[in-house]
C-alpha cells in the first residue's frame, strides 16, 4: 500500500465561479503555502466557468511537497436560500426578526435537490431538514406543508 503523503495544510474558500485570481484571497492564502497558485486559479476557473460568478466552496488539502489536490463543493446553502428569495442577507437576529419573505416547499425541494449531490446521504427529506434548519438561522420561515 503507498504511503499517504503528510498533509501541510486543510483549507476551504468561497471563490465566485471562473474568476478566480492571483489576488487576496486566493494569492496570499496559497502563498504563504509555497504552493504554485497557477496549478489552482487555471483549472479551478475552467471547471467554474459554467457557475461564472457563483459563490462556490472548494476544499484544498495542501502537502508537505506543496503539491495540492482540491474539490468544488457547489454553492453554499444559504447563497441558494437568499437567491430563492431574491433578498440580499438574512436576519441580523434571527430568533428575534423574521424576514417577511417565507421559504415555499416547492422552493425547498429546489435546493435540497441542487444540494443533494454535496451531502453525504441520498435521501431528500433529510437535505430539506437541513435547508430549513439553515433558514430559520437566517431569520427565514419555511411555509408548512
Amino acid at each position: 500500500m503507498a504511503q499517504a503523503k503528510p498533509v501541510r495544510a486543510n483549507l476551504k474558500m468561497k471563490i465566485r465561479g471562473g474568476q478566480a485570481s492571483a489576488a487576496p484571497p486566493v494569492g496570499s492564502t496559497l502563498g504563504q503555502y509555497g504552493v504554485n497558485m497557477m496549478d489552482f486559479i487555471n483549472p479551478f476557473n475552467e471547471e467554474t466557468k459554467d457557475r461564472m460568478g457563483q459563490m462556490v466552496t472548494v476544499h484544498i488539502t495542501i502537502y508537505d511537497d506543496r503539491t495540492m489536490d482540491w474539490r468544488v463543493v457547489g454553492t453554499p446553502t444559504d447563497e441558494l436560500i437568499l437567491a430563492a428569495l431574491k433578498v440580499d442577507k438574512g436576519s441580523g437576529e434571527p430568533n428575534k426578526i423574521k424576514l417577511e419573505k417565507k421559504l415555499s416547499q416547492s422552493q425547498l425541494g429546489d435546493i435540497a435537490k441542487a444540494k443533494l449531490a454535496d451531502m453525504n446521504t441520498d435521501d431528500v427529506e433529510a437535505v430539506k431538514k437541513m435547508v430549513a434548519g439553515t433558514a430559520r438561522s437566517m431569520g427565514i420561515e419555511v411555509e408548512s406543508t
